[in-house]
This record gives C-alpha cells, sequence and structure tokens, in this order.
C-alpha cells in the first residue's frame, strides 16, 4: 500500500515539474514574439537567461538520466530536419556535405580538444568529449533567414544537409567517447573506427528497415492523424531500435526521417496530409526547442560558469577558429575534387552559420550529468 502512494506521489510530482517547464518556456517564447523589445532577442537565448536565473536561486526544474536526454529530445529535432530536407538537392551536393559532416566533426573535436588541453589544462578524454559536444551545428535561425532573405538553394542545402549530418556523426562520436573518461573505455584508432562505421552501418539499416515498411503501408489507408501518429512513433521507434541492436539511433532516425519525408510522404501520403505532418513536425520541433534551451540555462550555476571562464573562452575561440579552417579546408578539397564552385563568400557564410543549437545544448546537458555526480558542484 505504501509502495503504491509513494508511486503515485511520484508521479504527482513529475508531472508538476513537467508542468512548470512547459509553462516557463512557452510563456518565454510567447514573450518574445509579442514584446517590442524582446524581438530582437532569439528566444531560445532568453530562455537560457531564464534556467540560469532559476538555478541562481536554486530553483531545480527537473532532472532526467543522460539517456532520457538524450531519448526525448533528439529523435524529434532530428526527425523534423530530415523530413524536410529534399533528396533531390541532397544528392546535388552529396559530396561536400558528406566531407563536412564526417571530415567536419574530426577537425571539430580535434581543433576543440587539443586547446582546452593545452591551454586549459584539462584532461584528454574529457577534452575530446567536449569536443564531440560541440561539433553538432544547428542553423535553424540562418535557414529562417535564408527564406526571408531568398538565398541560394545551393547554399541552404548546402548548411542544412551538413548540419543533419553531422549531428548524427557528432553524437556517434560523443557516444563512442564517452566510455574513456569514466574508465568503462579505452582509445585505439583501428577498432575506434571498426566501431564508428558498425554502429552507423546499424543504425541506416534500421532506418531504412522502419522508413520503407511505414510508406508501404501508408499506401493502404488514408488517415491523417494516423499517418502523423504513425510518424511520431517511427521517429522514437527507429532511435530505440537503433539502440537495441548496437547500432546509433540517432542516424536511424535521421534516415526513417529521410526516407518518410521524400519516399513515404509522396506515395503514402495525399496533400493534405503531408500538411498536417509537416505542421505537427515544426510544433514538435518549436516544442523541444523551448523545453531544452530553459533545462540547460537550468542546470549550469552562475559560480561554474565563473570558475571555468577560461575554459569558456578557450571554447570559444577554439569553435570559431576550428570552423574557419574546416570550412576553407574542406571547401578547397571539394572544389578541386567535385568541382562544387563553393565560392568564398558562401564559404563566409557556411563559417558563421555553422551555430551550435538545440543538438549540441542536449548532448551537452547529456555530458553534464554524466560526469558531474551534482549539475550544481
Amino acid at each position: 500500500m505504501d509502495m503504491a502512494v509513494n508511486e503515485s506521489i511520484s508521479i504527482s510530482h513529475n508531472l508538476e515539474q513537467f508542468l512548470i517547464v512547459l509553462s516557463v518556456s512557452l510563456s518565454i517564447a510567447t514573450l518574445s514574439k509579442t514584446v517590442p523589445f524582446l524581438r530582437k532577442i532569439p528566444y531560445t537565448l532568453l530562455l537560457v537567461i531564464v534556467g540560469m536565473a532559476l538555478a541562481f536561486v536554486d530553483i531545480r526544474l527537473i532532472s532526467l538520466s543522460p539517456e532520457l536526454i538524450l531519448e526525448i529530445f533528439l529523435p524529434p529535432l532530428l526527425f523534423e530536419a530530415a523530413w524536410n530536407l529534399s533528396w533531390r538537392n541532397l544528392k546535388a551536393y552529396w559530396f561536400p556535405i558528406t566531407l563536412f559532416a564526417i571530415a567536419g566533426v574530426v577537425i571539430s573535436i580535434l581543433g576543440i580538444a587539443l586547446p582546452l588541453q593545452r591551454f586549459g589544462g584539462m584532461e584528454l578524454a574529457i577534452a575530446l568529449l567536449v569536443g564531440a559536444a560541440l561539433s553538432a551545428t544547428d542553423p535553424v535561425s540562418v535557414i529562417a533567414l535564408f527564406k526571408e532573405l531568398g538565398a541560394s538553394k545551393k547554399l541552404s542545402t548546402l548548411m542544412e544537409g551538413e548540419s543533419l549530418f553531422n549531428d548524427g556523426v557528432a553524437v556517434v562520436a560523443f557516444v563512442i567517447l564517452v566510455g574513456i573518461p569514466l574508465g568503462t573505455g579505452t582509445f585505439d584508432v583501428s577498432v575506434t573506427l571498426a566501431k564508428f562505421f558498425t554502429v552507423v552501418g546499424i543504425g541506416v539499416g534500421c532506418g531504412l528497415l522502419i522508413g520503407f515498411s511505414l510508406s508501404f503501408l501508408t499506401q493502404r489507408f488514408d488517415l491523417p492523424f494516423v499517418e502523423q501518429s504513425l510518424t511520431l512513433v517511427s521517429a522514437y521507434g527507429a532511435y530505440l531500435l537503433g539502440e537495441k541492436l548496437g547500432g546509433s539511433g540517432v542516424i536511424a532516425v535521421v534516415v526513417v526521417g529521410m526516407v518518410l519525408g521524400n519516399f513515404g510522404s509522396r506515395i503514402g501520403m495525399n496533400p493534405r496530409t503531408r500538411l498536417i505532418v509537416s505542421i505537427f513536425w515544426e510544433f514538435v520541433a518549436f516544442f523541444v526547442n523551448s523545453i531544452i534551451f530553459l533545462l540547460i540555462g537550468d542546470q549550469i550555476g552562475l559560480s561554474s560558469l565563473e570558475d571555468h571562464l577560461s575554459l569558456i573562452l578557450i571554447a570559444i575561440a577554439a569553435v570559431v577558429v576550428t570552423r574557419l579552417l574546416g570550412v576553407l579546408g574542406l571547401s578547397l578539397i571539394s572544389n578541386t575534387v567535385a568541382n562544387s564552385q563553393i565560392s568564398l563568400r558562401e564559404q563566409a557564410v557556411l563559417w558563421w552559420g555553422g551555430l551550435r543549437g538545440s543538438v549540441a545544448i542536449a548532448v551537452a546537458l547529456s555530458c553534464l550529468l554524466y560526469t558531474s555526480p551534482s549539475p550544481r558542484d
């Protein structure tokens, strides 16, 4: 009887926490769109500031395990981006996108980790983990600005395609590297590469299996809300199946999102259903973004920022410089090998457009909980 009462209290407490987080995050997001002087500030930045203010007065909004953070936040963010990425445009610029997504992540990890170790005195294992967490780009606001200004399809595809795939690669690298500082894994180049390709391969297989299965299934009926629900199930199902089989759940979500967005929605959904599903996922992405930026602010106390200010400045400088070197170097290779014709102006936009957003925040929050017994320490 006591156990049932305790479980009931725990469920009620968790629900109250969730409602508080939801109310605060959506209120800030709404104010950022309605109050004139707040419109100039990105609502995600406002959420981080509010979260830090709550942390300053020692209000802990919610406590989640690292695994739960990745399982809740990453699938919808990745699926929404993959759903909206055109396969035709992606195929036209596959070489530079692949180069930026894979080689760019490696350059980013090393370019961030080595300065943190050399100038910040951080252990190499921890520095590599930080580098992996900060390698995922998320230029959502930049893409939105491209649409307003009428930027070229080439530039939009390069930036969005790179972001989508380097999210997957960065998270896979993070998962592989996280065991090293915890003492549960070791770093060996050949073993790490073999593990990387195995994890990615299983993830791709899971994504293709679920994506094509649902694509042919939805051909048999025309029920918009059922089909919408199936996309939600496929996003989380692909992630869980990929992880269960020892692969990358992130890659599985990216693949299933691309298959359903480019194939399944064409053969199994009428135009009205596609519009309903697209609007639904746009809302889900906004919903998750609103929560995740509030939580990252709440998890970091101001005292922690002050204590690690030098490391923060080193990391910021490393991210900016590494991004510049990566874009210039990889663009030169792509222009030479594949005649991609990425101009210096486009390279400058790619450099400054490589923002770190929701995926990097989710991984960083997970990293914080992995490596620190108390978020306030």
